[in-house]
């Protein structure tokens, strides 16, 4: 079970503050999934990941999110909700980890990529070859073994159908309609970005809570945080009305 006592999400802010968005997303997942150690969550499937975050963020900000794009047609500000938990359900998770396919006498084993293989893959010279080669389990045409950079187009092709349809929370893209001029727009939600936008609002709030209630009261960090959101809703009105 996720730790989202307010210390541990506190903790979880400042590490996150000097580090680039794939270090942030990393201590998110961390958060949402305390059960995996530090070397195995790289290696979770993408769209289990996205699932374990949604659920994180689901426990912390409930399931109303609210969602701002810019239509790509006519540039107008648009704002919609989602609900996270019927998202959820339609992302789905990966039953399986390895999927296996043939065409064209090629018999492919393929592993479902992960934060880790995306990261390694865009220092490369040739990102898609070498996520390529990183997955893939076992390639073999006619008979005979084959290595990453020998798969054609059309294998390729095929691999990524069959990568999308087995872990479809790994892409969450955002099909929106524009109320001005009708233009769908498309647009990619990036869950980690979005729940980390949304716990330094909460973070830099809840530090700004423990300040005032440390001034007026002399409590410490520790003292403050272990109040229940409520009832530090109530000591701050009466700060107020002092």
């Amino acid at each position: 079970m996720a730790d989202t006592g307010a210390a541990a999400l506190l903790a979880t802010w400042e590490a996150g503050l000097v580090e680039a968005p794939a270090g942030r997303a990393l201590l998110l997942h961390g958060t949402a999934r305390p059960d995996l150690d530090a070397t195995a969550l790289p290696a979770v499937p993408l769209g289990e990941r996205e699932g374990d975050l949604l659920a994180l963020r689901r426990a912390l900000f409930g399931d109303r999110m609210q969602v701002r794009l810019d239509c790509r047609a006519c540039d107008a500000d648009m704002e919609f909700e989602l609900d996270a938990g019927e998202f959820a359900r339609s992302l789905g998770r990966p039953a399986r980890q390895v999927v296996r396919l043939t065409q064209d006498g090629w018999d492919i084993s393929f592993r479902l990529p992960a934060a880790a293989d995306l990261t390694a893959a865009a220092r490369a010279a040739d990102p898609r070859t070498a996520l390529l080669t990183r997955c893939l389990v076992a390639a073999v045409h006619d008979g005979a073994p084959r290595t990453a950079d020998s798969l054609p187009p059309p294998v390729q092709r095929r691999i990524a159908e069959a990568v999308e349809a087995a872990d479809p929370g790994a892409d969450v893209t955002l099909n929106v309609g524009c109320p001005e001029c009708g233009t769908t727009t498309r647009a990619e939600l990036d869950i980690a970005s979005y729940l980390w936008t949304e716990l330094d609002a909460w973070a830099r709030d809840t530090l700004l809570d423990v300040h005032l209630l440390a001034t007026a009261y002399g409590w410490s960090e520790p003292e403050v945080l272990a109040l229940s959101p409520l009832r530090r809703r109530y000591y701050l009105e009466l700060c107020a009305d002092v």
